[in-house]
Order: structure tokens, then C-alpha cells, then sequence
């Protein structure tokens, strides 16, 4: 979840661009349902695996993170930075850490459920 990362402009532009991704193939998969299967494109992009998608998205994480430690001591050193800016900066770091957290614990939840499951 993009700064970009989740918390940033960046991010919301992130977010809608995956809802749209997410929309185009429900509704391609609605079609190709219907349809039978559709033959595969050699210009088709290799969809991006999860791993690679939470990877991404804690790494932004990270960034924004940083970005706003760098902005917090920068303010501490007496620097020229709008207090308003840090605090901004201060709360999407913190906005995206809780979304990762509760992302984390949500997948710790599945995974419990998958393993308390009978075979």
C-alpha cells in the first residue's frame, strides 16, 4: 500500500490504480466465465506475485517512515521546515505502520485457520 507509500498522495493514487487493476480483471474473469477461456497474449505483463506485492508495499512503508524521521530531525536541528509538513509526514508514517499491522495480523489470522483445518 505506495509514497510513495500507503499513506502519501502517492499512495492514494496507488490505491485507486490496484482498485482499478482489481475491477478490470473481476470483470474479465465475469467475461471470460461466460466466454470459455480467452487464448493468452504475448504482450500480457506477468501479474505481480504476492510476495513481490508485500515487498513493495513494506518497503514504501519504510520510506515513509524514513521521510518522516528525516523531516522530525531536520525540525530538531533548527532547520527551515513548516512544522506542519513534519506532523504530516509523522501521521502518514503512522496511518501506513497500522494498516501494515493490521494487514500482518490478518494474515496471521488466515494462516492460523488454514493450519487448525482437518486434511
Amino acid at each position: 500500500m505506495s509514497v510513495s507509500g500507503i499513506g502519501g498522495v502517492g499512495g492514494i493514487d496507488r490505491v485507486m490504480a490496484l482498485r482499478a487493476q482489481i475491477l478490470e480483471k473481476n470483470q474479465a474473469l465475469a467475461r471470460g466465465a461466460a466466454a470459455g477461456p480467452a487464448p493468452a497474449s504475448a504482450t500480457e505483463t506477468k501479474p505481480a506475485s504476492f510476495s513481490d506485492t508485500l515487498d513493495s508495499a513494506l518497503k514504501s512503508v519504510n520510506e515513509t517512515q524514513d521521510q518522516a524521521a528525516k523531516l522530525s530531525d531536520s525540525y530538531e536541528r533548527g532547520e527551515n521546515v513548516d512544522i506542519a509538513k513534519v506532523m504530516l509526514a509523522r501521521q502518514q508514517a503512522s496511518v501506513s505502520f497500522e494498516a501494515t499491522l493490521q494487514v500482518r495480523n490478518k494474515l496471521l489470522s488466515a494462516y492460523k485457520d488454514i493450519m487448525s483445518m482437518p486434511v
